[in-house]
């Protein structure tokens, strides 16, 4: 066949199959718009799940009558002019694309007018961008779309539509996204001519918590943690849930950039990172958050439906948010844990300096008379990351009675210094004070608004934890030559990549060296691993480093070892604990990041109120 023009509704039409997934893909394009046009109220009707009647009405600045014809041709939009606009886009929409290809597959009525004008004027379109002839209407200023008939004209496409039900669940679950995103609007959403949502504009801190709440469910905001973080030119905000508070899918994270929700592996990532050592295997942290940045940082021009976007500089970006995140859990400890609150402050080091006394003792012998001589030394440091990389010595802990007797010795020691024991809670002691050891197992400690029960194998397994992962940060890692040296095939860019970033291997004890465009020497690596699958692991680093531009996988594969060692360096199920001991464990995890989760991601401890007590035995009813 001879080339030739394709018709321009056809080409609308194959727009559409880009833009128009279903009728939720509709109502986000025409929302978005009302975003775009300065709407504080935005009124959804839809019938029969969006397939009969999709109508949607704002109070924005409306539409020029001599721009209607426009607004419903292919690549028109008022939102950029040129490349530079492009570049720094802060719209929602700036294609011009959704209204040409939702009316080449819909019965398409388009209603708008100017604050200044005396009516306003509506146009009816089928997407052939022809015909348009304006006529008045009584319509206030603002604009409504009215959208009918989806896919009347594509039977094929219509086929692939679900039952209204479905169709309305995908509209509804959208809009409460959409309504996460801007505190500043109003929403109501009308299913058969009956009201399902109704968000009022929330302005105050107290409203947007509402709002908040109302989607996600009172409960998450009773297990999540505000977070404010700013730094290089970044900011991150919004709500973190508790380790604790997770959930068997992926269904309750909102991620939004400059106001637009997105999916984003990066930041799917970073996220993950931040939560990998406190979450319990098999489950997914749920969070409302914000990342504000300059929009020229963002291409927000990456996919069609722009829920993916790609940043102009990944690295620093997904470290920024680990840093947040990972910050924002660590600080949260049984004094803020049993008050959740607005945590607002700069980056600060991963590793708190705050040591007790206990883990300072539990630490205090090394394995300097077994440790084999390290091969690689120096240090190096990751700009870009703010990380330091460096070639340290492991320290093993106390054995378990001597950590004990340390405990025992603690509190006594208290007493000698003429110090009273208070009697429950303080603010220095939000975990009160012990009164029994509950099956050898549970720590009972009363407080002056109830009573705390703390699984003690559990908190002290985090306590050691985070000291022996201190001491690995801090003190010189031991590298093990290999009796035979390993030869690893990877792709030429790999071999680049460990040439050129040896410190990052050398920092945990491994010594690689590249011998050919395709190949790489492994000649030592680190005594902790043992005898770990060393060509997996360096493969997948290079994998990390290449997608990602970081990797934590060799972090990762330490700290499981270390996890490991504090759980079974850590007090056992039903070793009977004395006051003194109990009590010692209460104050070192009030003093330990990250203290509200054992290394499985399991809780440690719990509060019952007097409230929730009374409610037990029908006091007071």
């Amino acid at each position: 066949m001879r080339i030739h023009a394709l018709p321009t509704q056809l080409i609308n039409q194959i727009a559409a199959g880009e833009v128009v997934e279903r009728p939720a893909s509709v109502v986000k394009e025409l929302v978005e718009n009302c975003f775009d046009a300065g709407a504080t109220q935005v009124i959804i009707e839809v019938e029969q799940g969006g397939i009969q009647l999709i109508k949607i009405r704002d109070n924005g600045c409306g539409i020029e009558k001599e721009d209607l014809p426009l607004a419903l041709s292919r690549h028109a939009t008022s939102k950029i002019a040129s490349l530079k606009d492009l570049e720094q886009v802060l719209s929602m929409g700036f294609r011009g694309e959704a209204l040409p290809s939702i009316s080449s597959v819909s019965r398409l009525i388009l209603i708008s007018r100017v604050a200044e004008a005396d009516c306003a004027w509506r146009v009816s379109a089928d997407g052939r961008e022809v015909d348009f002839n304006p006529q008045p209407d009584p319509h206030p200023p603002g604009t409504t779309i009215e959208v009918r008939d989806l896919f009347y004209n594509t039977p094929a496409r219509r086929k692939f539509l679900k039952a209204e039900k479905t169709e309305f669940a995908h509209i509804e679950t959208l809009i409460k996204r959409m309504a996460l995103s801007r505190f500043d609007i109003g929403f109501v959403l009308q299913h058969n001519q009956r009201d399902v949502l109704n968000f009022r504009p929330a302005v105050t801190q107290a409203e947007q918590e509402q709002r908040v709440a109302s989607i996600c469910g009172s409960l998450f905001l009773e297990n999540a943690v505000g977070i404010d973080f700013a730094a290089s030119g970044l900011q991150l905000w919004g709500w973190v849930g508790l380790p604790t508070f997770s959930r068997s899918q992926q269904d309750m994270q909102y991620f939004y950039v400059n106001g637009r929700l997105i999916k984003d592996k990066l930041v799917a990532h970073a996220i993950k990172q931040a939560y990998q050592d406190v979450l319990y295997h098999g489950r997914h942290p749920v969070f409302v958050l914000y990342l504000t940045l300059d929009p020229t940082l963002v291409d927000v021009n990456a996919h069609p439906t722009k829920m993916e976007v790609r940043f102009r500089e990944g690295r620093l970006v997904h470290d920024f948010l680990f840093s947040a995140l990972h910050r924002c859990l660590a600080e949260v400890r049984p004094s803020t844990q049993a008050e959740i609150q607005r945590v607002s402050q700069t980056l600060e080091p991963l590793v708190s300096p705050e040591i007790s006394d206990f883990a300072a003792r539990v630490a205090d012998v090394s394995l300097t008379e077994t440790r084999l001589k390290s091969t690689s030394s120096g240090s190096g440091e990751r700009a870009s990351s703010g990380m330091k990389y460096a070639t340290q010595h492991y320290q093993m802990p106390l054995p378990v009675e001597e950590q004990l007797a340390t405990y025992a010795q603690l509190m006594p020691a208290a007493h000698q210094k003429g110090a009273e024991l208070p009697h429950s809670a303080t603010p220095e002691c939000p975990l009160g004070q012990a009164i029994a050891h509950i099956h050898n197992i549970y720590i009972l400690a009363e407080t002056p608004t109830g009573v705390i029960l703390v699984d003690a194998h559990a908190a002290h397994e985090r306590v050691t934890y985070e000291r022996l992962k201190q001491q690995f940060h801090q003190g010189t890692l031991a590298s093990q030559p290999l009796l035979l040296p390993i030869k690893i095939q990877v792709s030429p860019q790999e071999a680049e990549l460990a040439e050129t970033e040896p410190e990052v291997f050398a920092a945990f004890g491994f010594e690689i060296n590249r011998s050919g465009p395709e190949t790489l020497v492994l000649r030592a690596a680190p005594a902790l691993l043992g005898q770990s699958d060393f060509e997996t692991l360096v493969r997948d680093v290079l994998a990390d480093l290449l997608t990602h531009g970081s990797s934590g996988r060799l972090q990762e594969r330490h700290h499981a070892v270390l996890a490991k060692m504090a759980c079974h360096g850590s007090v056992r199920a039903h070793r009977r604990l004395t006051l003194p001991e109990m009590n010692a464990l209460l104050r070192d995890m009030e003093r330990t990041e990250r203290s509200g989760q054992c290394n499985h991601g399991r809780p440690t401890w719990i509060a019952l109120s007097k409230q929730e007590l009374d409610k037990f035995f029908l006091r007071g009813q």
